[in-house]
């Protein structure tokens, strides 16, 4: 292995960057050192009046016209600074050393890694030269030893005070290394490791994500490892599956696979009220429902004004007291009989109505045959799945909801059936961990959906912090993602993501992100030119080009 050094000798006159944020930034290996030779102040200040005093005298007696005359002006004012510092401002002066050690197995890289470091630091307005005849006292110094040779002091001593010491800060890396974090990937410009811990609440102000990119991006593989990873650490997740990308890994995880569509056996009540659905304590079940069900009825019927909405109210009510539920919470309680005890339990899905009850109520109206009539494929039609009881139990820790067979006009009613369902699940319990993942997610807030389903999809993102939950928003089309309500909907979720993952995007989608987004001039070029499974992350405040890595085992889980 050989070994060379580079002293830095000379620094501007004011630096207000990181000294070393460039140089740590970068991928080169190398041990850097910096000495710290705090100095008595009592002599610092009397060896500068001396000196303010002598240079004083000189400047008035010598020859304007002498060469050094501005140098001199110029240490006169540094001298009197620095002396007012420490007599007015509590200020210590320190000498700096630093000192950088580069390595490589072979000569020529040596010397390329040399030149690119000097070029590096030169540009940031930073003086140095190499360690010639020197390399051992230099070597040395950068091992930890706490060796400072007296060979290399005097050309490397520059004095500092302490509010300076603030631009030699060395423990900078546009890296995240959250203790309880998972492993994501590698930052591309200089390898450093990513773990993030999304549920720390002390560090992001919520667990929520959004991913955009185009397809074939790399944005389902990064998914998958997520829900893999959190899957090992006993998370509970909820996977929306629009286009069955997730099937085979739910099957490989041991998860539940919910399909809905003509082949489909799996069935789910849009009329079940469940008992997860409120908090221990809270109240108001059917209140609670009625908002869902008219978000349903919105999609299906399309926008529907204030007094439709009324009357449909109206008739969800009067659909569930057909049933015995009423706004009293203790109507959705049955008792069951044994032989010692007698106790209520909660109602299943066979005590609810089915959307055939409510089909069979808005043809008693005249003024809600229009909506009947919009009902038929949902009841007797090519949509009668939607008009069954549930059948699948929903105790499993990863559940894939595949709404693919539904077909592109149709994927909305399945997508917010499901998203309904998982949120009564997210809500169960606050201290247990959970995610739910809405791939594709323009379709329930883009110009398709409407303001109420909108409004739910939102509601989800700005409260299931409180329920210990993530959201995770996953689209390539966004300019459909910001189109309804010119676009609030999809800033406001977007707002309320912590973490923010962009992998390549079209040019036109970049311009649209930037208007939401503070993506700089240079992030836009570098998200265009992304390469598969490469993104860009805004994790926090932090900006991190990332290359997504996983094991060979887990590729093999994935694809």
């Amino acid at each position: 292995m050989y070994f060379s050094t580079l002293l830095i000798t000379n620094y501007y006159h004011e630096q207000t960057d990181l000294l070393l944020k460039s140089i740590i930034d970068s991928n080169i290996n190398m041990n850097i050192s910096i000495f710290y030779e705090k100095q008595n102040p009592y002599k610092v200040v009397k060896d500068l009046t001396y000196h303010i005093g002598n240079v004083g005298v000189d400047l008035k007696n010598i020859n304007e016209n002498r060469e050094d005359i501005e140098i001199a002006a110029f240490t006169y004012k540094d001298a009197k600074y620095i002396r007012k510092e420490i007599q007015l401002n509590n200020e210590d002066l320190y000498f700096l050393y630093i000192y950088i050690t580069v390595y490589s197995e072979d000569k020529k890289e040596l010397e390329y890694i040399l030149n690119k470091i000097e070029g590096i630091i030169q540009s940031k307005g930073m003086q140095l030269r190499r360690g010639y005849f020197r390399q051992e006292q230099t070597f040395k110094a950068c091992l930890p030893f706490m060796k400072n040779s007296n060979d290399i002091k005097q050309v490397t001593k520059r004095n500092i005070l302490t509010s300076g010491l603030v631009c030699t800060y060395p423990f900078i890396s546009s890296s995240i290394f959250d203790e309880e974090g998972i492993f994501i990937g590698t930052n591309i410009y200089n390898n450093s490791l990513i773990f993030i811990d999304r549920y720390n609440q002390n560090k992001y102000k919520n667990a929520n994500m959004c991913i955009f990119g185009t397809s074939g991006a790399g944005k389902s593989f990064y998914i998958k490892l997520l829900a893999l990873r959190f899957r090992l650490l006993g998370i509970e997740q909820y996977i929306i599956d629009p286009d069955r990308e997730y099937t085979k890994l739910c099957e490989n995880l041991n998860g539940t696979l919910l399909k809905i569509g003509s082949s489909s056996t799996t069935y789910v009540n849009i009329f079940d009220i469940r008992k997860e659905s409120l908090e221990e304590g809270e109240g108001g079940y059917l209140a609670t429902k009625i908002p869902n069900l008219i978000g349903f009825f919105n999609l299906i019927f399309g926008s529907i004004n204030e007094e439709e909405k009324a009357i449909l109210e109206e008739k969800i009510i009067e659909v569930y007291k057909q049933k015995g539920i009423t706004f009293d919470d203790k109507s959705l309680y049955k008792t069951e009989k044994n032989k010692v005890t007698i106790k209520p339990i909660f109602k299943e899905t066979h005590d609810m109505p089915i959307l055939e009850d409510f089909y069979n109520l808005l043809d008693k109206d005249e003024k809600t045959k229009i909506f009947k009539t919009k009902l038929i494929p949902f009841v007797k039609g090519s949509l009668k799945f939607f008009n069954q009881y549930t059948n699948v139990e929903l105790n499993n820790k990863l559940i894939v909801a595949d709404v693919y067979e539904l077909g592109e006009e149709n994927l909305k009613y399945g997508m917010f059936l499901f998203t309904t369902l998982f949120w009564d699940k997210i809500k169960k319990d606050r201290n247990i961990k959970k995610a739910i993942y809405l791939d594709e997610i323009w379709r329930l807030i883009g110009v398709t959906s409407n303001k109420e389903v909108a409004s739910f999809i939102y509601k989800i993102f700005k409260t299931i912090r409180k329920y210990g939950g993530s959201g995770v928003a996953i689209t390539q089309d966004i300019s459909d993602l910001f189109s309804l309500e010119n676009g609030a909907y999809g800033k406001s979720i977007l707002n309320n993501s912590e973490i923010k993952t962009f992998f390549s995007l079209e040019e036109e989608n970049i311009k649209l992100l930037s208007e939401y987004t503070n993506l700089s001039e240079k992030e836009k070029i570098e998200i265009k030119s992304l390469k598969r499974g490469e993104c860009l992350m805004f994790v926090g405040d932090d900006h991190i080009l990332t290359k997504i890595e996983s094991s060979e085992e887990e590729r093999k889980v994935i694809e």
